[in-house]
């Protein structure tokens, strides 16, 4: 397995854009990558629930990762991809396949989905991954996707594995078990908010950042809003939190990605606001009041707080 490796600050899970003819738009990908990293993120992650993976194909999947790990090589930025599978075959078979590329600093990887195997087969899941992963895993923990639950106490148990560097941390909302697992991580365990509506709290109570899709519209006040929590400046921290989260709102208001890649069409950074199937495109109300919501937010004297 390769070098260990830091998960603080604000990770952007990158959308997939597509061209006219329904392609990959290669181009926008890249620009995008190196948009996000010049605004100041800690890195980027490919092939999430954000990309649409499950809508594109292997070459698809080997080209997205292909653009954002030459990206990463030319940044020194690390490189997180999205992999596994519902069943353990499968995911060692996923993950394998990132050896191909040196650039890949860890792997985002769900509990099994559907299957419900409980706390003890998901432990034993990940146990047999990280034995064979040729990169350090990040536990995606989103029970309100996968059906399956899991507790302070699990969280912890597989935090305590070799290969296990930390967890994308997208629960529903705060709750005891939000508590009591940053309240005690295992060394080396990192997490990373994944609901982009509660990072400010989760950043207050402990996470080391967050892998945020809303983060592709304002890519620097997320990290500024990681460095005022780091640095103790509740005040700024607070106000920038809130001001996120209404954005954060706007930008989930239908499925993930439809509006953020309306929005990311309508300032002319990818061709097409194109999903695919299941998604259907967002509605216009919806890009409309995300884009209100951006330039209003930034309007806002909550933006302009400082330390």
């Amino acid at each position: 397995m390769r070098q260990e490796l830091s998960l603080h600050g604000i990770h952007v899970p990158l959308i997939t854009p597509f061209a006219a003819g329904g392609d990959i738009a290669a181009d926008a990908l890249e620009a995008l990558a190196h948009e996000v990293l010049d605004a100041g993120a800690a890195g980027i992650v490919a092939l999430g629930t954000t990309a649409e993976a499950a809508t594109l194909d292997e070459a698809e999947r080997d080209l997205v990762t292909e653009v954002c790990a030459r990206v990463c090589r030319e940044r020194g930025a690390p490189l997180t991809v999205g992999a596994g599978a519902s069943g353990t075959r499968a995911a060692e078979a996923s993950l394998a396949r990132l050896a191909r590329w040196p650039e890949v600093r860890a792997a985002l990887v769900t509990a099994p989905s559907f299957v419900r195997a409980g706390a003890a087969g998901v432990l034993a899941h990940f146990a047999r991954l990280a034995e064979v992963s040729p990169v350090p895993l990040i536990v995606y923990h989103i029970p309100y996707r996968t059906g399956q639950p899991l507790d302070a106490a699990a969280l912890r148990a597989l935090g305590s594995l070799a290969g296990v560097a930390g967890v994308k941390y997208a629960a529903g909302g705060i709750d005891q078990d939000t508590v009591a697992l940053l309240g005690e991580l295992p060394d080396g365990f990192d997490v990373l908010a994944g609901d982009d509506a509660l990072v400010s709290p989760l950043l207050a109570l402990g996470a080391a950042g967050g892998i945020l899709a809303s983060a592709h519209l304002e890519t620097a006040r997320f990290v500024e809003l990681a460095a005022a929590w780091r640095a103790g400046e509740a005040e700024r921290a607070r106000a920038l939190g809130h001001a996120l989260a209404r954005l954060s709102a706007a930008a989930f208001s239908e499925p993930n990605p439809v509006v953020i890649k309306g929005v990311l069409h309508a300032q002319g950074r990818i061709p097409t606001p194109d999903v695919r199937l299941p998604l259907l495109p967002a509605s216009p109300d919806a890009v409309t009041a995300a884009l209100k919501e951006l330039t209003e937010s930034r309007k806002s004297p909550e933006w302009a707080i400082r330390g």
